[in-house]
């Protein structure tokens, strides 16, 4: 809400070569309360001024010696970058006033000056003015927030659901007004735990423990990022990502089998560097599953499906430091990478599976 104080403390600049028409003008707004007039009868300082002092009202005489107020304002809309002119030419000529306007003046006064007339003009000029000021800095504000909340977004949810979201399902009180869901014929989910963390939790402080854990997850989030891999979620001290997902690609196993590898050699990084020594168990498999987008009011992004199960059971029946795979994973693998028959291991809701330790990379 723009107040009457804020249109009499607004900046004023009068330009004319014509000291007698200067000084009635500024006799004229100080008079009617305003407090920040200025003047200079030289037009070539008109934009050293403004960029100076961002002026909420330029009034502008149109004809001058050396240089008219039409080139004034052509050199003014170098320097505005919003393309907004605050000014108010001066004019006796009838013929110039639609010329100026086109030229990018805002309004125009008659010589010879009408009080009533000026006073109204300059008001209703600054008013605009600082309207179209306070609606630039609203808008500025609204797109900031909106990177911001696009940012946040972006962490939750992959990108191309987030577009999705954004573009088609409305959102309220109730949720989102579509169920937002996809099924895939075959993806690669990797489940990792690191191992004994609830006893290492014991024996150390909250600070220690949350930034052990920060450190961690922070280097497999860069590997995810680099593998192709979509962060799935955290629990506690584990981390699920997989593969082929949002968008479908071919190769989902290996990259799951590079990034399990990574992670892996990030841990060796992360007890060369810490105090703190401490192991992960990776289990990976491949297979259907649908993923989406649950929640009313905090959205999460999801994986469903036995995939998820059989993956969370090869890292739960793992081995310390190891990678066990499924044998639907070692069927898409091939040669690329150097395997490790286990065997037949009883597995919790499953039974009897065949599994494979990957244990390196033939590239």
């Amino acid at each position: 809400m723009i107040s009457q104080t804020d249109i009499l403390n607004a900046r004023v600049l009068i330009v004319d070569d014509q000291q007698a028409n200067v000084m009635l003008l500024v006799q004229m707004l100080r008079g009617a309360g305003y407090a920040c007039v200025t003047s200079t009868s030289n037009p070539t300082d008109v934009c050293g001024l403004h960029l100076k002092n961002r002026y909420d009202l330029i009034l502008l005489d149109l004809q001058m010696p050396g240089m008219d107020g039409f080139e004034v304002m052509a050199r003014l809309k170098e320097i505005e970058t919003d393309g907004y002119l605050p000014v108010l030419v001066l004019t006796a000529q009838p013929d110039q006033k639609l010329k100026a306007l086109k030229a990018g003046a805002r309004d125009f006064i008659s010589k010879p000056f009408d009080l009533g007339e000026v006073l109204i003009r300059v008001y209703n000029m600054i008013e605009v003015r600082l309207l179209h000021l306070e609606m630039s800095r609203l808008y500025d504000r609204v797109v900031a927030e909106q990177r911001v909340s696009e940012l946040l977004l972006l962490n939750v949810l992959p990108q191309s659901i987030a577009e999705r979201l954004k573009g088609r399902a409305e959102v309220t009180e109730e949720g989102l007004s579509e169920v937002i869901a996809d099924s895939y014929a075959e993806v690669t989910v990797l489940f990792a735990d690191i191992v004994e963390f609830t006893k290492f939790s014991h024996g150390v402080s909250v600070e220690v423990l949350l930034g052990v854990l920060n450190d961690i997850f922070s280097r497999f989030d860069v590997i995810a990022d680099h593998r192709g891999l979509e962060k799935i979620k955290t629990i506690g001290d584990s981390y699920m990502v997989a593969a082929g997902l949002p968008v479908a690609v071919p190769d989902h196993p290996e990259r799951a089998a590079r990034m399990a590898l990574d992670m892996i050699a990030a841990m060796n990084r992360f007890n060369e560097q810490s105090p703190h020594k401490l192991n992960v168990r990776i289990g990976i498999d491949t297979g259907a599953a649908v993923a989406g987008v649950i929640g009313k009011r905090k959205f999460v992004y999801d994986l469903w499906g036995d995939v998820v199960n059989t993956a969370s059971r090869m890292e739960s029946h793992g081995v310390a430091g190891r990678i066990q795979i499924t044998q639907a994973t070692k069927r898409r693998l091939g040669s690329s990478f150097v395997l490790e028959q286990r065997g037949a291991i009883e597995v919790k809701g499953k039974g009897e599976m065949q599994t494979w330790f990957l244990n390196s990379c033939n590239e």
